[in-house]
C-alpha cells in the first residue's frame, strides 16, 4: 500500500530569513500515528500548515493520497482533518450547527446517523443545542475536533489536542484517536505531554529548528537512544561507592543503602557483572535488583541536546 503521506525536500523560509521548515523528507503510512515533538518554535506547526495547504512552501512538493497540496488541492484536502492548537469558534452557533457547517464546506450533504455518532463518542451530544460560548475549554477543544472529523477524513493532524483539558477528558479523547487508528484513519499529533506520544504514537518524529532529526518506531528509538537505570537495593549501608570503581553512572542514596547504575544496555559490556561482583566480594548482600528504561522525555531531551 502506498504512503498515504509523501513529503519531499520541503521548505519554508521567511522573508527575515527565518527557515520555518529545512529540507525536510517525510513519508507516512495508511493507519499508523505519529507523533511529532519538538520545542517551541521548531516547525511542527508549520509542518502540518504546509501539508494542509495553509502555508506555502518555499520549496519541496507534498501529496496526500497521491494528491499534489498545490496543484491538486481539493481532491488532497478532502482527505484531511485539521484539529487546529487556538480554539476558534463562532460564539453564538450550537454545538450539532458548527459541524454540520463544516462538513458542508466539504461538499457534503446531511447525514444526521454520523453527526449523532460523532457527537456522541466525544460526549458533546448532550451539549449538541448549546452555544459553543457556553462550554468550557476542553469541551470547546472536542467540537473542534468533531468539526474535523465531520467529512470522514483519512487523515487526522492534532496540534496540542490536549492543552488545556483535564486528565479525564483527555483519556476519553485519546480512546476516540484509539478508535479512529482501528478504522484506519492515520493520525498526526503534536503534544508536549510525552507520556502521550509515547503510550499512543507508533512512531517518533522530532524536529528542531526546522529540520527533521529523525523518524523512527517507538521501541527502536528507546532502544537505540535510550538508557537503562539499574537499582540495587542493599542488605546494609555503605559508607561510599565500592573501592577501585571507576566508571561512570554510579550514584549511591543518601542513606546509603541504593546503588543507581545508569548503563546503555546495547553496550557488549554494561559493568552490571563487575558491580555485582564487587560487592558480592566486600561482604554486601543485595536485597533487591531492578531495571527501568528511560522515557521517552529523556530520549527526546538527549536528542535535542545533541541537536544545540
Amino acid at each position: 500500500m502506498p504512503p498515504i503521506i509523501e513529503i519531499d525536500h520541503l521548505s519554508k523560509r521567511y522573508d527575515s530569513g527565518t527557515h520555518a521548515l529545512d529540507d525536510v523528507s517525510l513519508t507516512i503510512e495508511p493507519g499508523e500515528i505519529l507523533a511529532l515533538l519538538g520545542p517551541n518554535g521548531a516547525g511542527k506547526t508549520t509542518l502540518i500548515s504546509t501539508i494542509c495547504g495553509l502555508v506555502v512552501p518555499t520549496s519541496g512538493t507534498v501529496r496526500v493520497g497521491g494528491h499534489d497540496i498545490r496543484s491538486q488541492w481539493r481532491a488532497a484536502r478532502r482527505l484531511i482533518g485539521l484539529v487546529p492548537q487556538e480554539i476558534a469558534l463562532e460564539p453564538f452557533e450550537k454545538v450539532a450547527d458548527s459541524v454540520r457547517f463544516t462538513r458542508g464546506l466539504y461538499g457534503e450533504g446531511p447525514d444526521e446517523a454520523h453527526l449523532e455518532k460523532l457527537l456522541r463518542s466525544l460526549a458533546l451530544w448532550d451539549k449538541r443545542d448549546a452555544k459553543t460560548r457556553e462550554l468550557s475549554g476542553g469541551m470547546k477543544r472536542r467540537v473542534l475536533i468533531a468539526k474535523a472529523l465531520s467529512h470522514r477524513p483519512k487523515v487526522l493532524f492534532l496540534d496540542e489536542p490536549t492543552a488545556g483539558v483535564d486528565v479525564h477528558l483527555r483519556r476519553e479523547m485519546w480512546q476516540v484517536v484509539r478508535d479512529l487508528r482501528a478504522e484506519g484513519v492515520t493520525i498526526i499529533l503534536t503534544t508536549h505531554y510525552l507520556e502521550e506520544a509515547e503510550d499512543m504514537a507508533d512512531r517518533i518524529g522530532v524536529i528542531d529548528k526546522g529540520r527533521l532529526l529523525l523518524v523512527r518506531p517507538k521501541a527502536e528509538l528507546m532502544g537505540e537512544f535510550g538508557r537503562k537505570q539499574l537499582r540495587v537495593e542493599l542488605d546494609r549501608p555503605l559508607n561510599g561507592l565500592p573501592p577501585g570503581w571507576d566508571e561512570g553512572g554510579l550514584s549511591l542514596s543518601d542513606d546509603g543503602r541504593v546503588l543507581t547504575y545508569d548503563y546503555d544496555a546495547r553496550a557488549e559490556r554494561t559493568g552490571i557483572g563487575r558491580l555485582l561482583a564487587e560487592l558480592n566480594a566486600g561482604g554486601v548482600g543485595v536485597r533487591d535488583v531492578a531495571t527501568r528504561q528511560s522515557s521517552l522525555e529523556q530520549v527526546f531531551m538527549s536528542l535535542l541536546e545533541e541537536n544545540a
